[in-house]
């Protein structure tokens, strides 16, 4: 039997396709682009991209915005204190909703992911719509950063050998062995990161695996600390830890900042 250290509440992190359609008094995010949104969606859905959760005039492809910035934003969305949020992977880009869900989780927001996104609700033979809603901006939004949940360069490296922390690559194995540098500055992985590709937390549908099948592929360590690329793909196993109750935390500038930066090492399989 598989142990969890440290096990979290992951209540109400995931809905599916019948529950969304039976609820009324929500707000409901399509996670993608203009082009998909304009193709159908989700009657009342907001249409959010990767932009609009990401840090203006970053030097990193994908940051986490200033608080101040995302409340300005998601009141704009209709959110304000009290509502209920559900989240869906408008393409599929699973990776895209994790990340816009991991920005509510950051400041203090409860927030629901669709599992199988617009694919799983179509499939169940549910409408879709091309009209925009009319959205009436929120009055009110209590937004409180949690940066215990990001972690830097620094705070790795002095964790690459800590036994208490598992770093998870999330990247594809070729750019995990440095058969690919993925138009990184360098090739290859952080010392000691166990590759656990994102797609082998998903179903064929883009469904997130069973609970107990997730935890199994994290295996047993008390904090996780999950990486990418840029900070996006690795959100899925950041969401998949936190279904199966565990400790997790995000390096937001990914290997697009380790890579960049000559002093910290990188190793090849």
């Amino acid at each position: 039997m598989l142990v969890m250290p440290m096990m979290l509440a992951a209540v109400n992190l995931l809905v599916t396709p019948e529950w969304l359609s039976a609820e009324k008094d929500v707000v409901i995010l399509h996670a993608g682009s203009a082009k998909d949104y304009a193709e159908g969606h989700i009657a009342g859905a907001r249409l959010v991209t990767l932009a609009d959760v990401s840090k203006p005039d970053s030097k990193l492809r994908l940051e986490m915005p200033p608080a101040e910035l995302m409340r300005e934003r998601m009141m704009q969305w209709g959110i304000g204190d009290g509502t209920r949020v559900v989240i869906y992977a408008g393409n599929e880009s699973v990776q895209t909703a994790t990340r816009i869900w991991f920005t509510f989780e950051y400041h203090s927001l409860p927030a629901m992911l669709l599992d199988g996104g617009l694919a799983g609700w179509k499939a169940k033979g549910l409408p879709v719509t091309t009209e925009a809603p009319l959205v009436t901006p929120a009055k009110a939004l209590t937004v409180k950063a949690r940066p215990e949940l990001i972690v830097d360069s620094a705070w790795v490296s002095s964790h690459l050998r800590d036994e208490a922390v598992t770093i998870v690559d999330a990247r594809l194995p070729e750019f995990y062995s440095g058969a690919s540098a993925g138009n990184m500055p360098r090739a290859g992985h952080i010392p000691g990161a166990k590759s656990i590709p994102f797609p082998t937390l998903l179903t064929e549908a883009k469904a997130f695996q069973p609970v107990s099948t997730l935890g199994e592929k994290l295996g047993v360590g008390k904090t996780l600390v999950t990486y990418c690329h840029i900070g996006m793909q690795a959100t899925v196993p950041y969401f998949a830890a936190r279904l199966a109750g565990r400790d997790v935390k995000l390096y937001d500038g990914s290997f697009e900042e380790w890579s960049a930066t000559p002093e910290l090492p990188v190793d090849k399989q």
